[in-house]
């Protein structure tokens, strides 16, 4: 048996399983890890790190961990899609980590189902596997049988929630506050990125984005993009929405959104003053707005992502 380098997330069961052994009076870690890897010949997978080695268990649970290079295709992965779909059908619950996703997308077992990944990833998730009901604004979904999370530090959130769903709600809660970890995150909005889509082919669209970069915020109206189109209303928002993926007023306030994200970040400025300068007269509405995108006031994000420190908010 090899040694092998803890994988992320991992010092979730460790200090769980430390806890347990002081809390409950386990004889031995409830909690057993063990790592999987494709043979060297690529036609199986072999166990090369057991925490207990010997011991056997019922109904495991099987986590694909991200793969920060290029997206596994699935030829190469066939033997590892086989063994999921069989370790599922005998009753595994199946998890994955930020791109960890894209493996069991294409195992299918995503089919029909939500599923999260990381932020930045979510666009090529559900254009690569449209069966799948990609919902990234979540940190965590976890249907039961097959639990996702969103970006890497994911692990420790779908850490504790296994820890929770094994040793119960006591021991989760002590290893979360040993870990400085919050138990509570669901969401991935507040560190998402309004990242347009410029690479569609529709000429026509891509100059109306161009020209939206470069307009004030508070003044576009949807007759001036069509304007600036040189497209009837209904034609421009069908080709808009088919090129960015939103819808015209949904990109306008995202774009919105981002603009004030990064005014609370840099600036000092009055929440009032910043959603005038977005486009937002009400503030109320802006605030609204604000946390629908974000899960955060505009005074909580400040607080948390600012990178000038004030009380004055």
């Amino acid at each position: 048996m090899h040694q092998a380098r803890p994988l992320p997330g991992q010092d979730d069961f460790h200090v769980a399983n430390r806890i347990a052994l002081e809390q409950l009076g386990a004889k031995q870690p409830p909690i057993r890890v063990r790592h999987w890897r494709l043979t060297d010949d690529l036609r199986s997978l072999e166990c090369y790190f057991d925490t207990h080695h010997g011991h056997e268990e019922n109904a495991p649970i099987i986590l694909a961990p991200p793969c920060l290079n290029q997206r596994p295709q699935p030829a190469q992965i066939a033997p590892v899609i086989d063994w999921l779909r069989e370790q599922y059908q005998q009753g595994a619950i199946i998890g994955s980590v930020c791109a960890g996703a894209f493996i069991l997308a294409h195992s299918g077992l995503l089919n029909g189902r939500r599923a999260t990944t990381h932020w930045a990833l979510a666009h090529e998730l559900a254009k690569g596997f449209p069966e799948v009901q990609v919902d990234a604004d979540k940190l965590l979904i976890d249907d039961g049988d097959i639990i996702t999370a969103g970006g890497l530090t994911a692990w420790i959130d779908l850490g504790l929630s296994i820890v929770n769903r094994l040793l119960g709600a006591t021991i989760a809660s002590h290893t979360a506050r040993f870990l400085v970890a919050d138990p509570a995150r669901h969401s991935q909005q507040q560190f998402i990125t309004f990242k347009p889509n410029f690479v569609h082919g529709d000429e026509v669209i891509l100059k109306l984005q161009r020209w939206l970069s470069n307009q004030s915020l508070e003044k576009i109206t949807f007759a001036q993009m069509a304007t600036c189109a040189g497209l009837g209303e209904r034609t421009l928002l069908r080709r808009f929405s088919a090129a960015t993926g939103y819808k015209p007023n949904e990109y306008i306030q995202r774009m919105r959104i981002e603009k004030a994200r990064e005014l609370l970040e840099l600036t000092q400025r009055p929440i009032e003053s910043v959603a005038g300068e977005v486009g937002y007269q009400d503030v109320g509405t802006f605030r609204q707005m604000f946390k629908k995108f974000n899960s955060l006031t505009p005074r909580e994000y400040r607080k948390k992502f600012a990178l000038h420190k004030s009380s004055r908010c």
